[in-house]
Formats: structure tokens, C-alpha cells, sequence
């Protein structure tokens, strides 16, 4: 059984920092990209940051320089650290585990989401 596991989400202050945390069990860890994804009320869910198997990163143009996403692949974390909070980050974050077996075969999972609320 996949469980992804997210934690860390809390009301911060605009400026303020948090740090999220993926849990994932049931998958070889190190054979999956990682990735972080948020929802707004009332907007698509997004992605905001990925991490290959190889550590390679990718971030969404609004978060770069400010948010750092990093895996250990020998916890099965993923992590987000999140600097300089805006109150437009402000969204519900999920884990996301990634795995291409093809170009046209893949295999997602998410964890459950976490809530992060950026306001004064």
C-alpha cells in the first residue's frame, strides 16, 4: 500500500518561513521524481517544484529563489523549504511521487494534502 504522508503546513506571517515534509512508503523511493503541487480555493491545482531520481530540480516561476526542494533517499522524504511567504502561497500543498514506465505509461501518487496560510 502507497502512502504519501505530507506535514508541516501551519499560519505563518507574510516573510515567514515553513518547511513541508513527504513521508513515502510502498515505493521504491529512489526510482520516483518528487514534486510538490498546490491548491488555491477556487484554482487549478498547480505544481510548484520537482525533484528528479537524480536530484535534479525544477521550480514554477513564482516560487524560484524562494522556495528549495530537496529528497532523501535514504528517509523516503521529500521536503519543501518555503522562505519569504507571501500571502498568495497561501494553498493547500500535496506530495506528488512520479514514475514513467513508458513514454506513455505512468504511475502518480498523492499524499493528502497540507494546508499553508500566508496572512498578517
Amino acid at each position: 500500500q502507497v502512502q504519501l504522508v505530507e506535514s508541516g503546513g501551519n499560519l505563518v506571517q507574510p516573510g515567514g518561513s515553513l518547511r513541508l515534509s513527504c513521508a513515502a512508503s510502498g515505493i521504491i523511493f529512489s526510482a520516483y521524481a518528487m514534486g510538490w503541487y498546490r491548491q488555491a480555493p477556487g484554482k487549478q491545482r498547480e505544481l510548484v517544484a520537482t525533484i528528479t531520481s537524480g536530484g535534479n530540480t525544477n521550480y514554477t516561476d513564482s516560487v524560484k529563489g524562494r522556495f528549495t526542494i530537496s529528497r532523501d533517499n535514504t528517509k523516503n522524504t521529500v521536503s519543501l523549504q518555503m522562505n519569504n511567504l507571501k500571502p498568495e502561497d497561501t494553498a493547500v500543498y500535496y506530495c506528488n511521487a512520479h514514475r514513467s514506465w513508458s513514454t506513455v505509461v505512468s504511475t502518480n501518487y498523492w499524499g493528502q494534502g497540507t494546508q499553508v496560510t500566508v496572512s498578517s
